[in-house]
């Protein structure tokens, strides 16, 4: 079975993780710090705080930025439910704004109109998490000036993004945002099997976050709110949460950090073969803006719905039974029986519904081989014979 997607371990990343198995400390060590002083100079971001997962980071970001009760959070429909589900997380709600029908990014110009209505009607959003879907940077450079027209603060979503591209400039550089989220889950990019991390280049932001990471205690005595009563005291000054990740994850990350620009590379490569080898089939490919460098760690296609007599489950099973996993990415959000209960309902964002109509994720990852790429590639075309 070819799926699609899978990590890529090598015996250097075994044993990077083994030495610290075999050390003393094997969570709250120090190879977490050098985890987060490496991602935040490849990104070239200030700072970094390492947490449990990608989920984990989302909500401690929005955290730090004070969202809150009575707050207002946009984001895309078109994405994993944790990048809605962190502002519900803090009691803000949720809208969301459609996507652009070539990137299936968050579409800058419907976001424009939305504020401009927002404004009307005194409810801007507290922030707005752009989503780099599959691997591509939102307009980043658009979205801020937004942000100082109007207000509010940014956090990019960019789970899908690490070792990505936007102006020349790595995603995560937080020049165009308050904060950013990278995902280490074990079909992304690096992984340290689960895994997250939030950049900013705020020291107040870095501060409150690395807070919220550990049950909101401190254990510095300049912060204390009194003299501590020994070497053993510490105070709980926030609600914070257990989101740490261990140091023999940290230590998968590093390992696998060394080899990202060769792992982008590749997938770079996979993506430009997808497209010479589907031109002549009834799908769309991807579009890749020329000032971005995409991660892809998603290849998805558009596919003529007729082509497929209209009935997208019948081609994933036939396709599976040929050996070749498909996937979709994604259900919209707002579609979701939970959002549908808050009041979203079917026709609200209408590129996203109908992109997920016609949305299938083919097997996208290091190890793909040509000749995997050529199974592929060839029972899409036995099936839509």
């Amino acid at each position: 079975m070819i799926y699609y997607g899978k990590q890529n371990i090598s015996e250097e990343d075994i044993k990077a993780v083994a030495d610290v198995l075999r050390s003393e400390l094997i969570t709250q060590g120090p190879v977490v710090e050098k985890f987060e002083k490496a991602i935040a100079e490849y990104c070239g971001a200030k700072y970094a705080v390492a947490c449990a997962n990608g989920t984990a980071a989302l909500h401690i970001a929005c955290l730090s930025l004070g969202i809150g009760k009575g707050d207002i959070v946009y984001t895309s429909p078109n994405t994993f439910v944790a990048s809605a589900n962190c502002a519900l997380f803090c009691g803000a709600s949720v809208d969301f704004v459609d996507i652009d029908i070539e990137t299936y990014n968050m579409d800058v110009f419907k976001l424009e109109e939305k504020l401009i209505e927002a404004k009307k009607n005194n409810k801007i959003p507290k922030a707005v998490i752009p989503v780099h879907f599959a691997g591509q940077s939102c307009e980043m450079d658009k979205i801020y000036s937004l942000s100082k027209e109007y207000g509010f603060f940014i956090l990019e979503d960019a789970c899908h993004a690490l070792g990505g591209k936007f102006n020349n400039k790595p995603v995560g550089s937080c020049e165009f945002s308050d904060a950013a989220v990278f995902s280490f889950h074990p079909v992304k990019m690096i992984t340290t099997g689960e895994g997250g991390m939030v950049l900013t280049n705020k020291k107040e932001i870095y501060e409150k976050l690395k807070l919220l990471r550990t049950h909101g205690i401190i254990k510095e005595p300049e912060f204390m709110t009194k003299e501590p009563d020994g070497t053993w005291y510490y105070e709980m000054i926030d609600l914070g949460f257990n989101y740490r990740i261990t140091d023999f994850q940290a230590a998968l990350g590093l390992s696998q950090l060394k080899r990202l620009n060769d792992f982008i590379k590749k997938r770079n490569e996979i993506a430009e073969n997808y497209n010479k080898q589907l031109k002549d089939l009834p799908v769309k490919t991807p579009k890749v803006n020329n000032n971005t460098l995409s991660a892809f760690h998603l290849y998805v296609v558009q596919i003529n719905l007729e082509a497929i007599n209209n009935n997208k489950n019948k081609f994933f099973l036939a396709v599976r039974e040929k050996g070749v996993e498909l996937h979709v990415h994604y259900i919209p959000v707002h579609l979701q029986p939970y959002y549908t209960k808050l009041g979203f309902k079917k026709g609200d964002f209408l590129v996203s519904e109908n992109y997920y109509e016609c949305a299938i994720t083919l097997p996208l990852y290091v190890d793909l081989s040509e000749s995997d790429q050529e199974k592929v590639v060839h029972s899409l075309k036995n099936v839509l014979k």
